[in-house]
C-alpha cells in the first residue's frame, strides 16, 4: 500500500513539473498527424507521406489526387471527428455521473441513439439526413430513463451502471426488433451494428462536422463545471452551482457528441472509455487538460484502429467496431478489476 502510494505521489510530481503537459500535448499532436498520414496512405495502393501530402495539397491532375480526396481523406476524417467525439462524451459521462466506467456504448446512451437512428435508416430511408437529429433525441431520452432508473436520493456509480445495462438492453432489443421487420434492407443495419466506416465519403463527413464542432466547442467551454461537479453535488452547492441545471446541460452535450458519431459510423464502443481513463492516467483529473487531451488521443485512436481494420485482412475488410472491442475488452476487464 505504502509503495502504491509513494508511486502515485511520484507520478504526480512529474505531472506537476513545468512543460510537463505541453510535452505531452506536442506527442499528442505528433501521434495525430502521424495517424493521419498513415491512414490516407495505406491501401491497396500504398504512398509515401511525400504523396500523401502532394494528394491534397497538389493539383487536380495528380495521379493520386482522386485515391486521396475521393476515398481516402474523408474516411480518415470521419474517423477522427467520431472518435474525438466518442472521448470527449465519455469524460463528460464520467464526471456527471461519478462513475469511471461510464461510457456511451455501456450506459446505454449510443444504444438509445443507435435506436432511432436505425428506425430512421431503415423505416424512413429517405428521411437519412435526419438520422443526427433522432440519434440525438433517442441519446437524451436514455440519459433521462438512466436517470430515472439510478436516482434514489442521490446518484450512485453501481445504480448507474445497472440502470445503463437495462436501457442498453432494452434499446438493443428495439435495435433487433427493427432489424426483424426490415430484414430486405440488413446489410446497412449489420455494419451500423458493428461500428463501420465502410463507404463513408464527404457526405457523411458535411453531415457530422457541424455538430462535431459545436459540441466539442461546448465541452471545451464546461470543463471548469465539470471540475466542480466531480466534487459531488453537496461540495458543487456549497461553491454556487446549480447541480441539476448543470448536469442537463453536460448530459445533452455528451448525448450530442455520442449521437453524432453513432449516426455517422453506427455502435462504435469502449472509445469513451478507455481514452478518458489513459489521458487521466497521463495528465491528471484537471478537465482544462484532459478534455482536449481526449479529443486528440480519440481521434488518434480510431483513425489507426480503423486503418487497421480495413487493411490487416485485406481485400476483406472488419468494422472497425471490432477492431475497438478487441482492444477495449480486456481494459474494461482491467479497470473492472481495478475498481473491486
Amino acid at each position: 500500500m505504502s509503495q502504491t502510494v509513494a508511486t502515485s505521489s511520484d507520478w504526480g510530481r512529474v505531472q506537476a513539473r513545468p512543460g510537463f503537459r505541453t510535452m505531452v500535448f506536442a506527442i499528442l499532436l505528433v501521434l495525430l498527424v502521424a495517424a493521419f498520414i498513415y491512414g490516407v496512405g495505406t491501401g491497396s495502393i500504398p504512398l509515401s507521406p511525400e504523396q500523401v501530402l502532394q494528394g491534397i495539397f497538389g493539383p487536380d491532375d495528380y495521379e493520386w489526387h482522386r485515391v486521396v480526396w475521393d476515398i481516402r481523406l474523408p474516411r480518415v476524417l470521419l474517423a477522427a471527428m467520431v472518435g474525438a467525439n466518442l472521448a470527449t462524451s465519455g469524460v463528460i459521462l464520467q464526471a456527471i455521473m461519478g462513475n469511471p466506467l461510464a461510457d456511451p456504448g455501456i450506459i446505454g446512451v449510443s444504444s438509445g441513439a443507435g435506436l432511432f437512428g436505425i428506425i430512421i435508416l431503415l423505416a424512413f430511408p429517405s428521411m437519412y439526413l435526419m438520422v443526427p437529429l433522432f440519434a440525438f433525441v433517442g441519446a437524451m431520452l436514455a440519459c433521462i430513463v438512466i436517470y430515472v432508473l439510478a436516482w434514489k436520493g442521490g446518484i450512485q456509480p453501481m445504480r448507474i451502471i445497472l440502470a445503463g445495462v437495462a436501457v442498453s438492453t432494452l434499446c438493443g432489443a428495439g435495435i433487433s426488433a427493427v432489424m426483424v421487420l426490415h430484414a430486405d434492407r440488413l446489410q446497412n443495419a449489420l455494419l451500423f451494428m458493428n461500428g463501420s466506416l465502410s463507404m463513408r465519403g464527404w457526405g457523411e463527413v458535411r453531415t457530422l462536422w457541424p455538430y462535431c464542432l459545436l459540441a466539442l466547442a461546448a465541452a471545451l467551454f464546461c470543463v471548469r463545471r465539470l471540475d466542480v461537479i466531480v466534487l459531488g453535488d453537496d461540495v458543487a452547492r456549497s461553491m454556487g452551482m446549480n447541480v441539476q441545471a448543470n448536469r442537463i446541460l453536460l448530459t445533452a452535450i455528451a448525448a450530442l457528441l455520442a449521437a453524432s458519431a453513432v449516426s455517422a459510423v453506427g455502435l462504435l464502443g469502449f472509445v469513451g472509455l478507455i481514452v478518458p481513463h489513459i489521458m487521466r492516467m497521463i495528465l491528471g483529473t484537471n478537465h482544462a487538460f484532459l478534455v482536449p487531451g481526449s479529443i486528440l488521443f480519440g481521434a488518434t485512436l480510431v483513425m489507426f484502429s480503423d486503418t487497421l481494420a480495413r487493411t490487416l485482412f485485406s481485400p476483406i475488410e472488419i468494422p472497425v467496431g471490432i477492431a475497438m472491442a478487441v482492444l477495449g475488452v480486456p481494459f474494461f476487464l482491467f479497470l473492472l478489476r481495478r475498481a473491486m
